[in-house]
């Protein structure tokens, strides 16, 4: 129980801006926090989704609505993940090998190749959050919690036993490996079912976007660990992001 309260106090100060005291830091806690990750997304896309109805509620554009839900995500979460996008996105688009790219995923500028990323990820998750946030208030509140989510979700699966870390220090050695299937079952079993309302009239849309978020943030990671060696904290920025992005683009396609 000492391990589950630090991994949940380590997933809030990580994985969020909230006002909570970190605890003890080490494998163990850092295994929950990243069990931890899917219920605190679903937490932070409600959240998100009170703030984007609100706008919406007050006479915005959904547009708009969609422009603040993510940059809200953004703020929320320190731009942490936005910036593992960045880095990510550098280093797998720089010539030479892993410890050049990870040379490059550590330094504090952004090049040609991670602006384009968070341009074109940012942009998509706000056109997709915007067409979510048109529908009813359920509807709305249960697809921008399950995409939020299935971000972080994705991050408990880049974290699962058997995925290696890329470097011996930092955050990726910290958390890699620490996640056992039975909790990333749960994980995505809740996330899951928090998106079966998203689409009306649609109840397989919802989980099925959030498949799809994990299945995109899976091709990178795996792309990841065979160009790198394993994971980084960059890496599993860039798979929340993708992930985010792939289960809002899903559960947006409807008519």
């Amino acid at each position: 129980m000492a391990d589950a309260g630090a991994g949940l106090r380590l997933a809030l100060t990580t994985l969020t801006v909230a006002p909570v005291r970190p605890g003890r830091i080490d494998r163990g806690s850092a295994g929950y926090a990243m069990a931890f990750a899917p219920a605190v997304g679903l937490a932070l896309g409600a959240v998100l989704a009170g703030l984007g109805i609100a706008v919406r509620e007050a006479g915005a554009p959904t547009a708009v609505a969609g422009v603040v839900a993510v940059g809200a995500g953004v703020l929320l979460t320190r731009g942490l993940h936005i910036d593992g996008l960045a880095d990510t996105a550098d280093g797998l688009g720089a010539y030479g090998d892993s410890e050049r790219s990870l040379q490059i995923m550590r330094r504090p500028d952004v090049g040609p190749f991670g602006v384009a990323a968070v341009v074109v990820v940012l942009l998509l998750q706000a056109a997709a959050a915007a067409a979510v946030l048109a529908r009813p208030w359920t509807a709305a509140l249960a697809g921008v919690a399950a995409a939020t989510g299935a971000g972080r979700l994705a991050i408990a699966a880049a974290c699962r036993r058997g995925v290696p870390a890329a470097r011996p220090d930092g955050l990726g050695a910290l958390v890699a490996g620490t996640v056992s299937w039975p909790a990333l079952a749960v994980g995505a079993a809740a996330v899951a079912a928090a998106a079966i309302p998203a689409v009306p009239g649609r109840p397989w849309q919802g989980p099925v976007a959030v498949v799809a978020a994990l299945a995109a943030s899976a091709v990178l990671v795996r792309h990841c660990v065979r160009r790198l060696g394993g994971i980084t904290g960059d890496v599993l920025g860039a798979a929340c992001e993708v992930a985010v992005c792939a289960a809002y683009l899903v559960a947006s396609a409807a008519r």
